[in-house]
């Protein structure tokens, strides 16, 4: 099918091979971003040993890294309408790299928590504007098999961060999880210099005043999430959530009154923009929800080894690798919000299987379970994408990045603070090192994550048959 916006000049892409080099780079720079948000999860009993610190405090190696990306990715995507998306993306790279040859070097906790920090805004700005480069690099009627190749290296990327750290960790000292950023970001960015275009830029002031409105709203809310499940005191709590409320409320109304806002609420006219945020949203609190309860229902439940437990795990990224880009090239064919609710519909199916498991189920019946789920997902995320970038104006693409970026951290915040307080309530029994969680917890989740995808499918199937925007 020829797509009308095939006729407009900007949209014809990249020639080959500087397309492929150009989707080299961006691919780089996401699969690292996405792989250090979990990479030394494995690793932090070592630090903490090493770097002589308790257990509490090492958790902010994790919890740095993931707080600064949520908080900056709107106001990086914004900046990146106003500076450039290849010029943001350099930036944000050069960061990304720089500061994980400082985490590499750190003798101390506080250096290495303030490394984390640096290298965490330079992902934001990496997974703030790697979706509207995609526009750019490819010719509007094959953005999704582009959209596609970025969901596999999503999910091979977030798959892989534990065992890629296991790995490093058996032959090498922990530094290394960082110093081997290192090749490889000079290796993105000597291919993004080279091979990604300009675009014409937004010729007006950047909103400072919205970026900090928004980073106090994403950042409060991230922190406050992570609260539920470690018992932050409930005063914090409250004003966690106050403040991040507040600042969420002052953000919008700013944003309505601002001459040139940081986020142009206008995205938020088209129908099918915003239920293919909300759509993304739900999607990615099931996926979340998902992603934590069934390590506690493999090990605790049915007693697997930690190792066996990643193994049954796999089939689920798995088959999103498989489906993604098949999603993406079919998105390019027909609707992108049909393929999108379809695959949604799949993906509640597998939910709905997996939390009637029961007591006895054997590895079999786990795999065709999370295929199951894999492929719903697979099926759901490239043509959701697309059809969010294809209905928001090309000037502003950078603020839809932001969108999309937001709403993916925020789906899988809120459904993985759900399952901890669901599932990891302290005070359970624990054998081997293995808790022990009822099974009526685990399914309790899963049959929320099932709910979650239910709400997206629901939402998803309120765009079919609305015209808009194509790419």
């Amino acid at each position: 099918m020829t797509l009308p916006s095939d006729k407009r000049p900007e949209s014809d892409g990249l020639p080959v091979p500087q397309r492929w080099l150009a989707m080299a780079a961006t691919v780089l720079g996401v699969g690292m971003s996405v792989l250090d948000a979990s990479i030394t999860n494995v690793a932090l009993p070592t630090i903490a040993r090493e770097l002589q610190v308790d257990a509490a405090a090492v958790i902010w190696v994790a919890n740095a890294y993931q707080l600064v990306t949520a908080a900056c990715i709107v106001a990086l995507a914004g900046l990146s309408d106003l500076a450039g998306y290849r010029r943001v993306f350099l930036w944000g790279m050069s960061v990304f790299t720089l500061g994980s040859l400082a985490c590499a070097l750190s003798p101390s906790l506080p250096l290495l928590v303030a490394s984390r920090l640096v290298q965490g805004l330079g992902a934001a700005a990496l997974m703030a504007v790697t979706p509207a480069l995609y526009r750019i690099i490819y010719p509007a009627s094959m953005l999704g098999r582009a959209l596609g190749v970025s969901a596999l290296t999503v999910a091979a990327s977030a798959t892989c961060g534990p065992m890629v750290g296991g790995l490093i960790l058996a032959f090498l000292p922990w530094p290394w999880l960082f110093a081997v950023n290192l090749p490889l970001g000079l290796l993105a960015l000597w291919a993004a210099y080279r091979n990604l275009p300009a675009n014409v830029c937004r010729k007006e002031p950047f909103d400072a005043a919205g970026a900090i409105l928004a980073a106090t709203a994403m950042g409060c809310f991230v922190i406050a999430l992570d609260g539920l499940s470690k018992a932050y005191p409930a005063p914090l709590l409250w004003l966690l959530w106050a403040a991040s409320g507040l600042a969420g409320f002052a953000f919008v109304q700013w944003q309505r009154a601002a001459t040139h806002p940081l986020l142009p609420l206008t995205l938020f006219h088209s129908a099918r923009f915003s239920l293919a945020a909300a759509t993304s949203t739900c999607s990615f609190v099931s996926q979340g929800l998902a992603f934590v309860t069934l390590p506690f229902l493999f090990q605790g439940a049915y007693g697997y080894t930690p190792f066996m437990s990643g193994l049954l795990f796999t089939p689920w990224p798995l088959t999103i690798v498989i489906c993604a880009p098949l999603a993406g090239r079919l998105a390019d064919r027909i609707s992108p919000p049909l393929v999108s609710t379809v695959g949604l519909a799949v993906l509640a199916t597998g939910l709905a299987t997996m939390a009637g498991l029961g007591a006895s189920a054997t590895v079999a019946d786990i795999v065709w379970r999370a295929s199951i789920c894999g492929c719903g997902f697979g099926l759901f995320q490239s043509p959701n994408n697309r059809e969010l970038l294809g209905n928001a104006p090309r000037h502003l693409l950078g603020a839809a990045s932001g969108v999309l970026g937001s709403a993916r951290t925020f789906g899988l915040s809120i459904g993985v603070a759900v399952a901890a307080v669901v599932v990891g309530v302290p005070g359970l029994d624990q054998a081997a090192g293995v808790v022990k969680v009822p099974v009526q917890r685990v399914d309790l989740s899963l049959w929320l994550a099932c709910g979650a995808a239910g709400t997206a499918f629901l939402v998803s199937a309120l765009r079919l048959g609305r015209t808009g925007r194509t790419p």
